[in-house]
């Protein structure tokens, strides 16, 4: 009997269902049997530390990938928004299915939405692209750091920890949890995390041939505006512990993509966009180029350097 294709995970109610949609997938498009390996990843296990603590580049996604090394797994799901633009250079990456909605979500105890939270309002969030948009737009409210899973986070909202949270709409979604938001944030009030909405499947280099039935679960829009976002990132040397967002979509055929650097308190703010035609990975990736290019030459580098990432102009 032919072994059973086997896709690691985190053990998480968003990561199994990510994982369970790429099963099914899997198997009505090609009827390949397919069995669910959970694997703890460094972000799981110290799921209380603060990243600061831990370190962020590859938290989520690095055991994950140790096990399609010594064979533990053959394919790894990711969340995209969690996947460091350096990985190893023995794995490839692709971006399957069409994006889920990619904006933030604020959920509060009692139904508020950001205008209407009371004075010094207490919110929730690990994410210091988040905290430091929320207070650009509001700068009296109280960051207070937040982790864990989805359930995690709400749990701690309904005890009194804090406010109000922000999450990301796709996951909310995904876990059938949309009710509970109280509004969904405008790009202009909160660019996304690079990324984010966005799944991918990671497997070995040499084993592409094995995994050619991923091509037909690929979107190319969502691929190429992921690809704009990351190269973005790349240029500009960041991670989702910088605040820093960006967002690529596409309308009747041209791709835009938005993207701003803030200072780690909210006090300044760089925003720059660009446009095109995208019909290739590599016009995607020199689209994402140029954006970042634009905001180092508006001074977005010292942003940055005073959150913690030296950038250069290269």
């Amino acid at each position: 009997m032919k072994r059973l294709l086997r896709i690691g995970t985190r053990g998480s109610a968003l990561a199994l269902w990510q994982t369970n949609h790429l099963r099914e997938a899997i198997t009505r498009s090609c009827g390949v049997a397919t069995e669910i390996v959970v694997i703890k990843t460094s972000g799981d296990r110290l799921a209380g530390a603060a990243l600061d603590q831990i370190g962020i580049k590859g938290v989520f996604t690095k055991e994950l990938e140790d096990a399609l090394v010594d064979g533990r797994a053959d394919l790894a799901v990711h969340s995209m928004k969690d996947v460091p633009t350096e990985f190893s250079d023995v794995c490839r990456i692709a971006v399957v299915f069409a994006r889920e909605d990619p904006r933030d979500a604020l959920l509060s105890r009692q139904g508020e939405t950001l205008e209407r939270l009371p004075g010094r309002a207490r919110i929730g969030t690990s994410s210091l692209r988040r905290a430091s948009q929320l207070l650009l737009f509001r700068p009296d409210f109280q960051i207070v750091e937040l982790r864990g899973n989805v359930d995690t986070r709400l749990r701690k909202l309904e005890s009194g920890d804090c406010e109000a949270v922000v999450l990301a709409k796709a996951g909310l979604d995904r876990l059938g949890l949309s009710s509970r938001i109280a509004e969904v944030l405008s790009p202009e009030i909160m660019l996304p995390a690079v990324g984010q909405g966005a799944l991918g499947v990671e497997f070995l280099e040499p084993r592409k041939d094995e995994f050619s039935f991923l091509d037909g679960l690929m979107d190319k829009e969502t691929m190429l505006a992921v690809e704009a976002e990351r190269a973005l990132l790349d240029a500009l040397q960041g991670g989702c512990r910088l605040p820093l967002g960006g967002w690529a979509r596409f309308d009747r055929g041209i791709m835009t993509l938005d993207a701003c650097v803030l200072s780690a308190q909210g006090t300044e703010c760089m925003r720059r966009s660009g446009s095109g035609i995208c019909d290739s990975s590599a016009e995607a990736e020199s689209l994402g180029r140029q954006v970042a290019k634009e905001l180092l030459a508006a001074g977005a580098d010292r942003l940055l350097r005073l959150a913690g990432r030296s950038v250069g102009h290269a």
